[in-house]
């Protein structure tokens, strides 16, 4: 993720800011702040005066009494005293935090009616990411308004913590917060300018420490406050961003504490947590095969899906009756041999000598998703269904005519007899057959992921490298974010994010140009049609990208090494060209050639195709 601050201005009105802040933010309770348990007493606190001293840090900035090197320090304690509280916070609080506390430095929209309004980011992580870069200097103003916009919107969700946000639910919150440190802290995600990723994780760790060790001591967990201090202290050790060694905090370390955790009863979770994220709480391993959700992307519930229903799903899946001239299936674009995708640059239309607009993606955990397709046109694995069968490229059929062939066949009648104790075929059983299928491809049993839970201890050096590589200095998991190493975004992983890197038309050619592909800009959802979007994509899974070659949305990078360079060069931003609000970095990576090879053996690594044909 990247802002331009050269390009994109905030002209923030600092009154106006504070007064749209409290119009749009209330709460349903009143303060209560005496009786919140000590540990969120003093760290709530603690952060409220940080905010405050940052606030008048930032306007001596602005009025050059003090240095930028001392208004980094101020900033860098700022965020590690919200960083102790984080996990109650942002858990609790969710959506505000995101929006005005926390959120990624990105510009993004707000839906109003049927047009989109691009709102300018707030919060620590934009002020981190302006107060350490070359532009700090040019941008007092700026900073002053935000660090002012920052210290304002807190003190009206400390003004209204609410008591009743305590108590063992806040087990799950600390669960939750070990995921945020590892997908977004200890990958840079969270600190784009400073780059103080341990600092702030050791923070994190030492306030939920304080926090279990002074509600939980009937619990007697004292196994797991050892882990947290050995934790602790491996991580003031190994202090250095580049060379920490993220696989092997992630399996001694943070691993084991969210699995011990989960251990501690903690009675019902939290019933808007269970509606607005698709992590599992009965996960025992950040790798493991659920700690995600499945049926929380889509329309099909886990009640309703069964072996039968998934057969049935699995036959319309690689039966060509189903399209318009009984010729295409979905199969043919999404091959199991291939890792679901068909290997060709862009998938083969129905009409002869044609092709369809973009590359074949993988099936293998497509439904862990908010969104679909390379432009994020659909919301559902049905509405995915759908766009295909009525693409007259593609399927260039409608639900009646499916509906009446499936309806005139022996078999399918039988099939459907056997799921739903009826004959009748509706778009409705058709619909959740090809979902219970589509879910059914799931993969989380790699080399990699049974090496992380122990269930291996086999895993080569250069794998182990190229992970760290991975999370680490080739700042890929910024945007591939781990587990599922999509754009799902973590620690709730219920939306997606879309970037904007500058594919070539043509990575081979001595004169680079840009794609022309709009990507979600053109995706025809008007209250989303924003600049922002203009050629922006969604960010698939490095998943079985080992076996789905070619790459990105025009097919056009053949090989996992042209697809490094890329990255390694900074996009097209890097190359020279202008990319209207690249979201990746235009500074090149610097990767040595052995760096490069230990990246493309942690991505072989994760090669894993589930029922895939022989």
């Amino acid at each position: 993720m990247f802002v331009n601050y050269n390009k994109i201005k905030f002209f923030i009105i600092t009154a106006i800011v504070m007064i749209a802040a409290a119009m749009s933010f209330s709460f349903s309770s009143t303060a209560n702040y005496e009786v919140l348990p000590a540990v969120i007493n003093k760290y709530t606190f603690n952060f409220k005066e940080a905010a405050a001293n940052l606030d008048k840090a930032a306007e001596d900035f602005r009025q050059e009494k003090i240095s930028l090197d001392s208004l980094q320090k101020v900033l860098t304690d700022t965020r590690i005293s919200y960083k102790k509280i984080e996990f109650y916070l942002a858990f609790h609080y969710a959506d505000y935090v995101k929006e005005h506390i926390n959120g990624a430095p990105l510009l993004h929209i707000e839906k109003a009616g049927t047009s989109p309004v691009v709102l300018t980011p707030e919060g620590l992580q934009v002020l981190d990411e302006l107060v350490f870069s070359e532009e700090a200097s040019e941008e007092k103003v700026q900073i002053s308004a935000l660090a002012k916009q920052l210290s304002s919107n807190y003190k009206l969700l400390f003004a209204s913590l609410n008591s009743k946000n305590t108590g063992k639910g806040n087990i799950a919150a600390m669960r939750i917060q070990l995921v945020r440190i590892y997908s977004l802290g200890l990958t840079g995600f969270d600190t784009p300018g400073s780059l103080n990723a341990i600092p702030e994780a050791i923070a994190s760790l030492e306030g939920m420490k304080s926090y279990l060790a002074e509600n939980y001591s009937n619990e007697k967990p004292n196994d797991i406050l050892q882990l947290f201090d050995e934790t602790l202290n491996y991580l003031k050790v190994n202090n250095t961003f580049d060379t920490l060694d993220r696989l092997e905090i992630l399996k001694k370390y943070i691993d084991p504490i969210y699995n011990k955790l989960g251990n501690i009863e903690i009675g019902a979770e939290p019933e808007f947590l269970m509606e607005t994220s698709a992590w599992n709480p009965s996960s025992t391993s950040i790798f493991g095969n659920n700690f995600l959700n499945p049926y929380f992307f889509t329309d099909l519930k886990e009640e309703d899906d069964s072996e039968e229903l998934r057969a049935l799903g699995e036959a319309l899946f690689y039966d060509p009756i189903i399209s318009g001239n009984g010729n295409m299936s979905c199969a043919s674009c999404h091959q199991p041999e291939k890792g679901f995708a068909d290997g060709i640059t862009k998938s083969l239309s129905n009409v002869q000598g044609k092709t369809v607009l973009r590359n074949a993606p993988t099936l293998v955990n497509a439904v862990y998703a908010d969104r679909f397709f390379y432009d994020l046109r659909a919301f559902t694995l049905e509405q995915q269904a759908e766009h295909v069968i009525f693409n007259p490229d593609e399927f260039n059929t409608a639900y009646s005519s499916i509906l009446k062939k499936l309806a005139q066949s022996k078999k399918y009648i039988k099939q459907f007899k056997e799921v739903y104790g009826k004959g009748e075929v509706t778009r409705e059983k058709f619909s959740k057959a090809l979902a219970s299928y589509v879910l059914s491809l799931r993969s989380f049993n790699s080399p990699f992921d049974k090496y992380v839970r122990g269930e291996s201890d086999q895993l080569s050096e250069d794998v182990k490298n190229g992970f760290n590589l991975f999370m680490g200095k080739a700042n890929c998991a910024t945007c591939h974010f781990a587990p599922t190493f999509t754009g799902l975004v973590p620690p709730l992983y219920s939306e997606n994010e879309s970037e904007i890197l500058g594919v070539l038309a043509d990575p081979d050619t001595k004169s680079p140009k840009l794609d022309s592909d709009e990507g979600r800009w053109a995706n025809s959802i008007l209250n989303e049609y924003a600049w922002i979007y203009e050629k922006s994509f969604k960010t698939s899974t490095v998943r079985n990208a080992g076996l789905t070659a070619p790459y990105f949305h025009n097919g056009a990078y053949k090989t996992l090494d042209q697809v490094i360079d890329f990255y390694n060069n900074g996009g097209g931003g890097g190359l020279g060209l202008n990319v209207i609000n690249q979201t990746l970095s235009l500074d090149p990576l610097n990767l040595t050639e052995k760096e490069k090879n230990e990246l493309i053996a942690f991505i072989n690594s994760l090669n894993d195709v589930p029922h895939k044909k022989k």
